[in-house]
């Protein structure tokens, strides 16, 4: 009884993909939900339990509530698989109404068996029939109505999120395929090429160190040498001596710091 979260894949080549609406979040709404419905139908004394202890009656028919939200979610499951009703969310909604009513009628009518003084004779059967089909539509349709609101809420949540997501550095886009989905640890000039450390070993490219620096943008890192970029989360290790610093990456490669960049890196923190 909710707007579609995930997409099953089709049975057949050339089938229409069926949604399948029923997820945790959806199960535990739609039981809150009814929950809450049968509460207020304990305070008012619905079935003829108003002579009922109101702990005992609020059990009586927040059980009924229940069961009919059980029903309710297996019939929706059915109603969402008719191809005649796809993309048509109110509509699966009335149609699953309509299937749990009549079984709905024989258990609120034989749940009024066990009320004290109030047992229904099976000739009031039709009037149930049409009092649970008022409740099933109006539970199915507002239940539909709410998870599709809390649906169309979360996939706007996560628009904007992904809207605000900073892209990621385009120096990834130049790793070679061997390196993809590996962490750049740094970046080291060798004539014309720059030697790639990264999580997932070593490689040349063809470019410019300052090109480079450029399209690391976004990683957190800086130049600390004429040839050398390095991350900051790849660094072991930081020593000085003799007046100089060197950098020690994850994969064992030392990095020299120049006098140039030693005062940038120390207001950084790195050493």
């Amino acid at each position: 009884m909710t707007a579609p979260l995930r997409q099953t894949p089709p049975p057949t080549v050339g089938a229409s993909p069926v949604v399948d609406p029923i997820t945790w979040v959806s199960v535990w709404r739609t039981l809150v939900i009814a929950g809450a419905i049968g509460v207020f139908l304990s305070f008012v004394g619905a079935f003829g339990t108003g002579g009922m202890p109101f702990l005992l009656r609020t059990a009586f028919i927040v059980s009924l509530s229940w069961a009919g939200a059980a029903i309710g979610i297996l019939s929706f499951r059915i109603a969402v698989r008719m191809r005649w009703t796809r993309g048509h969310r109110y509509l699966q909604g009335f149609v699953s109404g309509l299937m749990m009513t009549p079984l709905m009628s024989v258990i609120v009518w034989g749940a009024t068996q066990v009320i004290p003084g109030n047992a229904a004779p099976l000739s009031h059967l039709p009037t149930y029939f049409g009092i649970s089909f008022v409740m099933c539509q109006s539970m199915t349709l507002f239940v539909v109505f709410t998870n599709m609101r809390s649906s169309q809420v979360r996939d706007a949540a996560l628009a904007v999120a992904a809207a605000t997501r900073p892209a990621p550095p385009k120096f990834l886009d130049r790793l070679p395929l061997k390196l993809r989905g590996a962490e750049v640890w740094a970046v080291e000039a060798e004539d014309h090429y720059l030697r790639l450390h990264t999580s997932k070993g070593q490689d040349l490219i063809l470019l410019r160190l300052a090109d480079a620096i450029d399209e690391l943008a976004g990683i957190e890192g800086a130049q600390v040498h004429r040839s050398w970029w390095v991350a900051r989360d790849a660094i072991a290790d930081a020593r000085r001596g003799d007046g100089r610093a060197t950098l020690t990456l994850k994969d064992g490669s030392e990095v020299p710091v120049s006098r140039t960049y030693a005062r940038i890196i120390r207001d950084l923190g790195w050493i």
